[in-house]
């Protein structure tokens, strides 16, 4: 998976048809979550679309998150969402202030409002799930 920094390198460059496609090839590349974790349990509130989340252990203390949305683009977001996090310590992923790093992207002004009203929501969830882990 890239790095948050090339992938806002790049998406700095592109025309907003272009950052779509970027977003939807990040959602791509996601690792896919098993249809059995996709319940009411996993389902983030908040969403227009259907998001779902769901946190893994690894070996060493460290977060591992499987996530997936019934929309390309929102399965994007969520890719990004997931580059500041994935497979950190829960410590470290409750101190880091994820809307910071989104921020460069400037996702309320690039795209609908609907496609971005579930980010404070995936975000809330994952430091929470991070909290209760530390």
């Amino acid at each position: 998976m890239p790095t948050l920094d090339d992938i806002r390198d790049e998406y700095d460059f592109l025309d907003k048809d272009d950052r779509y496609r970027l977003l939807i090839d990040l959602g791509k590349g996601l690792e896919p979550m098993p249809d059995a974790l996709k319940t009411d349990a996993t389902l983030v509130r908040g969403c227009s679309a259907s998001v779902w989340v769901y946190p893994t252990t690894r070996d060493d203390g460290a977060l591992h998150f499987l996530a997936d949305s019934n929309a390309a683009i929102t399965k994007g977001i969520i890719a990004l969402v997931l580059i500041t996090v994935q497979d950190r310590a829960p410590v470290a992923i409750r101190n880091t202030d994820i809307d910071a790093a989104l921020a460069p992207f400037d996702l309320k002004n690039q795209l609908s409002s609907n496609r971005t009203q579930g980010i404070p929501n995936m975000i809330a969830l994952i430091r929470d799930t991070a909290t209760r882990y530390v």
